[in-house]
């Protein structure tokens, strides 16, 4: 009886240890970076294809566009509200980054919204959207050869209940960056948010910018879903 335990345990061990050997592997073939420490994260990734310094290739679930998206965020997955998709043509996330402040908890996050939007409304929606949170309209506005882009920041506090911005770059580093890319051929868009909250340094803000420039740049609808 005793050999018999023995054998049996024997057995567990090796099983355990072989199941422990292909996860390692499994693990190994994965970049080194907090977007792929997540299990959710890295279901959206394509780990053969760094495009850049920092970043990795995202794959919506819904097929619609690709983006660069930064290796040291993760995409928040607690609740169902946190990755929303409906069919192909809805799709919200947010990520945060892994970097936690001294003081808590607060993090910076990315928020990214696919939907569908009629271009004729482009202009009067895109003045909603500077508007009512900057309380200015003057985006800037650039193209690609396939999606038209508007991108405004600014420092955003609050004195009371009252919201107050400031558009001084050079006394206050933006903490909110907004985003907007529309398809030239078809009628998706996509909105971005970037809450910076956790910088507080002026010099920082142009590698903010630049960084949040780079993501906008970076899209790409598929075009073969495109009504064209």
């Amino acid at each position: 009886m005793k050999k018999r335990t023995k054998t049996l345990s024997a057995i567990i061990t090796g099983v355990a240890i072989l199941i422990g050997g292909i996860w390692l592997i499994n693990e190994s073939r994965y970049p080194n970076v907090p977007a792929f420490d997540d299990h959710f994260t890295r279901e959206f990734l394509n780990k053969d294809k760094k495009v850049d310094d920092g970043f990795y290739e995202f794959e919506s679930k819904t097929g619609q566009y690709t983006m660069w998206f930064p290796e040291e965020y993760q995409l928040l997955h607690e609740n169902e509200q946190q990755y929303v998709k409906s069919d192909d043509f809805y799709e919200r996330w947010k990520a945060s980054s892994v970097k936690k402040h001294k003081k808590g908890d607060q993090l910076n996050y990315l928020q990214v919204e696919l939907s569908e939007s009629n271009p004729d409304d482009e202009s009067i929606y895109v003045e909603s959207l500077f508007k009512g949170e900057f309380g200015a309209n003057n985006p800037e506005k650039w193209e690609t050869a396939n999606t038209r882009i508007y991108f405004d920041a600014a420092y955003l506090y609050f004195k009371g209940t009252e919201q107050h911005v400031i558009h001084d770059k050079n006394k206050y580093a933006p903490n909110t960056y907004i985003g907007y890319v529309a398809d030239k051929y078809s009628n998706k868009v996509i909105e971005l948010w970037f809450d910076d909250s956790l910088n507080h340094q002026t010099n920082k803000g142009l590698e903010k910018r630049e960084w949040f420039v780079e993501i906008l740049n970076s899209i790409r609808f598929n075009q073969e879903n495109s009504s064209t």
